[in-house]
């Protein structure tokens, strides 16, 4: 289990790491957990919480990328598609099936999409997650009610991967620490220590606590997103900018206006992009968009122009009309694209990851997404262990169980999330008799488990456990808000705080949320 105080004890008492991992999201994680369980002394180190980024605001897909397919990248395509089927059998408990349905609305579009999903099947191999089917006007109307049927020729019916990104993201942190890492959020990398060119530490500090530590490790990853440049330009002044950031936008929806059990996706927008509506946790997640953001924020804002563009698709597409006020919750996240030169849509850049070596041995692994975080983070270690001249050991988190689960998952209720973790929860919630209460009567959420994230997932923050240990603000952030105070007045207790500290964490909470409502 991950305590915060334990890690801060392992970090003064550690005179060198093996590796140090900048970064807390998909990568960084994935890169700490390969590492630790290779036998290798590892520390993590995010400056925000775990997932807080682009890694907690996808569209909550693992898939092989039907458009790349379109793009004619079917190297792309075939290693999501593995490590898709990998994601599924290596965390079954926050992972699912989903059936989509693409519409058509040409006669040739039939063939050319049916055509390229049934090949979508074919480079699955044996980590197929079901048979892609061509479908008549009239089964396309029945798995789509709300789909508008003028002009429906059919629909191709395929299957593509579901998750929960930060629950995925604190469970990888969780196995990373059992196989012997030390992962710290709330704490940010401010500098580089060299000796002859090379990097031999980094400046680090704890913000909660405002201390700060000079840190020695034999290699150095920055898994930082679309921070990527700031860290490289910590290490190399003039070292020109890699990473060209797009914002994708979301919206969430009540499932009243669009129901069934079957997603909506759409393969061209006007922008070129994908359109999903896809059902999640009871609500349903609209998006997204492609674009280019100059200015890189730790909490990214939907511009007007980009939810005007969900609603008026999801319009254009669907028989149940929506408006701004229908909306429960947008989010904002931003992709770290890898620059291709000047002037290009974002929406064709790639998403295929790089490995680049610095001269000082930092090494940066830039694009990328969730679905092959797992491949990136064995490419970074394999990278820094060469670089560091380290014992080279075997990479096995292909096959490696994430999370703590055992055969059968029972899916009936919120619960499966947690894995064998929840018996845990359900006993902390035998302590006290209130602790039984939901935080929110519209969510599952007791409040044993707001105890169960302080003491076992280092939520230090109302952000932390409404954000991202659950994922409230991302399914209603007005419900967000209303659950707060009960949530800061336990942590309040449980941590030991004051009423002062209660009272900045219900503010702070609440100047972030508002930015998830429209206005």
């Amino acid at each position: 289990m991950m305590n915060r105080n334990a890690m801060l004890q392992q970090i003064e008492s550690t005179p060198q790491w093996d590796t140090i991992i900048i970064g807390g999201g998909a990568t960084g994680l994935g890169a700490a957990l390969d590492a630790a369980e290779r036998g290798y002394k590892t520390l993590l180190l995010e400056q925000y919480d775990f997932s807080k980024g682009t890694s907690s605001r996808s569209t909550k897909l693992v898939h092989g990328g039907v458009r790349y397919l379109a793009q004619g990248n079917i190297k792309l395509v075939v290693e999501a598609l593995k490590e898709r089927g990998r994601l599924l059998r290596n965390a079954p408990h926050i992972t699912s099936s989903q059936s989509f349905v693409l519409p058509i609305y040409k006669d040739w579009h039939k063939w050319y999409y049916g055509i390229g999903l049934k090949m979508y099947d074919i480079l699955s191999g044996g980590l197929s997650l079901g048979k892609t089917k061509i479908l008549s006007k009239q089964k396309t109307e029945k798995l789509l009610p709300s789909l508008k049927s003028e002009n429906v020729k059919g629909g191709i019916q395929y299957f593509d991967g579901q998750f929960d990104d930060s629950r995925l993201a604190i469970d990888i942190a969780a196995t990373a620490v059992h196989y012997g890492a030390t992962v710290l959020n709330y704490a940010k990398v401010f500098g580089f220590k060299k000796k002859e060119g090379k990097i031999v530490s980094v400046d680090v500090r704890d913000e909660l606590n405002n201390v700060e530590y000079n840190l020695r490790s034999k290699s150095f990853i920055n898994a930082t997103g679309v921070f990527t440049d700031t860290v490289m330009q910590m290490d190399e002044e003039h070292q020109k900018d890699l990473v060209s950031p797009s914002q994708g936008i979301h919206i969430v929806i009540d499932k009243k206006f669009f129901y069934g059990e079957h997603a909506l996706m759409i393969p061209k927008t006007d922008d070129g992009r994908v359109l999903f509506a896809v059902p999640w946790y009871d609500e349903i997640v609209v998006g997204t968009t492609d674009t280019p953001i100059h200015k890189i924020l730790a909490e990214p804002k939907a511009l007007e122009e980009e939810i005007e563009f969900v609603i008026s698709h999801f319009n254009r597409y669907c028989n149940t009309s929506i408006q701004r006020k229908d909306i429960k919750t947008v989010y904002a996240g931003l992709r770290p694209l890898i620059k291709r030169g000047d002037g290009e849509k974002t929406s064709i850049l790639s998403r295929d990851h790089t490995i680049i070596v610095s001269k000082s041995g930092l090494v940066s692994v830039i694009g990328g997404k969730w679905t092959t975080y797992r491949k990136m983070a064995q490419d970074a270690i394999n990278n820094a262990v060469f670089v560091s001249k380290m014992d080279k050991k075997e990479c096995n988190t292909k096959t490696l169980p994430i999370g703590f689960w055992d055969w059968p998952i029972d899916k009936t209720n919120h619960w499966h999330v947690y894995a064998n973790n929840a018996k845990k929860i359900k006993k902390i919630a035998g302590e006290k008799e209130s602790w039984n209460e939901k935080i929110h009567p519209l969510f599952p959420h007791i409040k044993a488990e707001v105890i169960w994230f302080v003491r076992n997932e280092m939520a230090m923050t109302v952000e932390d456990v409404l954000a991202r240990r659950t994922r409230i603000l991302f399914l209603n952030a007005s419900a967000a808000m209303e659950a707060a105070p009960i949530v800061a007045e336990l942590m309040m207790i449980e941590m030991n705080k004051n009423n002062d500290w209660k009272k900045n964490q219900i503010n702070s909470f609440t100047i972030v949320a508002k930015e998830y409502l429209l206005h």
